[in-house]
């Protein structure tokens, strides 16, 4: 198996493509290690970091990164939080695992609700029926789901400002 390759329930959303509402442009495959040290070494100011504890699987407009944060050790990729690191330094867990940030973008929260507390767009059914194949039972409401990830991962901010310069 290629290493680069998205677990099935994000290669289910990178068949839908990408969307306007929440705004997010899916990658083909995790972002190569070399590439994310270099966005990452520029994004923090620090040529000792590379990023390796993240894979980023897609980027919205202004060029901010949506990965997963690879901190549950041992723990499957799927089971990992979803991370978002803005162009113009937001930081944010926005969900604790790749289902829940499948409910966040199928009732139209992405990387802005998230962090700036913008207005949701609306339910995308298309982003719906992928949510219920990947996560069942899962659907809840997003503020839960961000203060849930938010809760359980309380040092996110303090974990990469440690890394910036």
């Amino acid at each position: 198996m290629n290493e680069h390759a998205f677990p099935p329930a994000l290669a289910d959303l990178a068949k839908y493509g990408s969307s306007s509402h929440p705004e997010f442009q899916m990658y083909e495959e995790f972002e190569a290690p070399e590439e994310t040290a270099w966005w990452f070494r520029l994004w923090t100011g620090n040529d000792e970091v590379d990023g390796r504890e993240f894979r980023f699987f897609c980027m919205e407009g202004a060029g901010g990164y949506t990965g997963l944060w690879l901190t549950r050790e041992g723990r499957p990729l799927e089971a990992q939080p979803v991370v978002y690191l803005g162009s113009e330094g937001e930081i944010a867990v926005m969900a604790s695992d790749v289902g829940s940030f499948l409910w966040l973008l199928a009732q139209g929260w992405g990387p802005h609700e998230v962090t700036e507390e913008r207005e949701p767009g609306p339910v995308d059914p298309d982003l719906v029926r992928i949510a219920e194949r990947n996560a069942p039972g899962g659907r809840r409401e997003p503020a839960a789901i961000v203060r849930q990830a938010r809760e359980e991962f309380p040092h996110f901010t303090e974990v990469i400002g440690a890394m910036c310069r």
